[in-house]
């Protein structure tokens, strides 16, 4: 989501007749769009502020810490434009006031791949997250405006389109409409591209999945889904304010799966959170090994200041936390390469997205799996590919 509203500034700032460059080096004003979701990257963005002081840059700080950390900004940077993301209407005259502008706009062709992002906020209360306090409740944007976005974007040019929100199914219930009707709606545009359906909650994503599996047949929408589980213990699922079970959980992933033959799972677990017990941690590392996710981002849990887990009783101490991450990225490895092994051999109708390295391109599956092709292909080709081999992480593919 913060790469598609990244894009969405640098387009605000083409409108106003700024010229993106390559990098800071090159730039007179530099746009830091900022995350805060743990520690570590805090840290980055800190070290990245100090940086850009040091050169002297210019710098129009948005994203999350705009909104919870301005303080830290400011001690960071000299006299930075601060925009949180709920100031991002006001973007272009905040620019114009600070920077100026000219009336000559520089409008440039989407790339292969864009992102729309859907809604700011969210519906939930997770007792760990300090993107909550940033983006607060949900606000979801104009069904016809994105709509129009959306197929602006087709017709500069873009193949794959990356429907994002801070919870994607939670799309449209401030608003009387829901995500499945949305992307109907997006469907409607002719042609062959693909959709990719963000991150979204279980307790949210159960309200929506009948219609959802029903637009998803569709061979235009990628057969994936990114459905964080957190904590195979329900007792810490309990703590972290989620608003489902395991077994709840365990039964949409079952469903899913009969409903769509081949669906991609993308999941998250936070090991080390406040509480968490030896056995809770064994019950996530059962879950994962029922679950057999095709991804898994494992994340150490991170104390964030203003959310109620930081003052939590029982905090976990590091070496333990990493000892548990290690043995959950072993497991997810695991699983990995047994998936991927299956899939030499098969033929796969693919989109290619992005250069790799070396010369290689990376094109995605209809169920989004990569796939490295060492061809000399254009950015948005369809082809058909044959799997020869295959790593814990992406496939490996020929032309057929």
């Amino acid at each position: 989501m913060n790469y598609g509203e990244g894009e969405q500034l640098s387009k605000k700032m083409d409108g106003l007749g700024y010229i993106k460059v390559s990098s800071a080096d090159d730039a007179d004003i530099v746009i830091l769009n900022t995350c805060t979701v743990v520690e570590a990257t805090e840290k980055n963005m800190i070290h990245r502020m100090v940086d850009l002081r040091q050169r002297g840059k210019r710098v129009i700080v948005t994203g999350c810490m705009a909104k919870v950390q301005p303080n830290i900004i400011n001690i960071c940077l000299s006299s930075p434009l601060v925009i949180p993301p709920d100031n991002y209407d006001h973007f272009e005259n905040l620019v114009k006031k600070t920077f100026g502008y000219s009336k000559s706009s520089n409008v440039k062709a989407e790339g292969v791949s864009a992102i729309l992002p859907i809604a700011q906020g969210c519906l939930g209360n997770c007792s760990y997250c300090i993107t909550r306090l940033a983006r607060g409740s949900l606000k979801s944007y104009d069904k016809e405006e994105l709509s129009k976005e959306f197929a602006n974007m087709l017709n500069n040019g873009a193949k794959e389109i990356l429907v994002t929100a801070q919870d994607t199914a939670c799309y449209g219930m401030d608003t009387g409409t829901n995500l499945p009707y949305l992307i109907e709606e997006f469907l409607k545009n002719r042609g062959n591209y693909r959709i990719r359906i963000g991150m979204m909650n279980p307790n949210n994503f159960e309200k929506i999945a009948d219609d959802l599996v029903d637009v998803m047949k569709d061979e235009r929408v990628y057969k994936f889904l990114h459905i964080p589980v957190q904590s195979g213990s329900n007792n810490i699922l309990e703590r972290m304010k989620r608003h489902y079970t395991v077994e709840k959980f365990m039964g949409m992933i079952l469903k899913l799966r009969d409903k769509i033959p081949g669906v991609s799972i993308s999941t998250d677990i936070i090991t080390g959170f406040p509480g968490e017990t030896d056995d809770d941690h064994e019950k996530s590392v059962e879950l994962l090994k029922q679950l057999r996710a095709d991804t898994v981002n494992i994340t150490r849990f991170s104390i964030r200041p203003g959310t109620s887990a930081a003052s939590m009783c029982k905090q976990i101490h590091g070496n333990i936390s990493k000892k548990r991450s290690t043995e959950l990225t072993k497991i997810k490895t695991d699983i990995g390469i047994n998936i991927n092994k299956t899939m030499v051999g098969k033929t796969f109708h693919v989109l290619v997205t992005e250069k790799g390295k070396d010369g290689t391109v990376i094109a995605r599956t209809n169920n989004y799996r990569p796939v490295g092709l060492k061809e000399n292909v254009q950015l948005g080709t369809f082809l058909d590919v044959e799997i020869t081999d295959s790593t814990p992480f992406y496939l490996v593919g020929k032309m057929v």
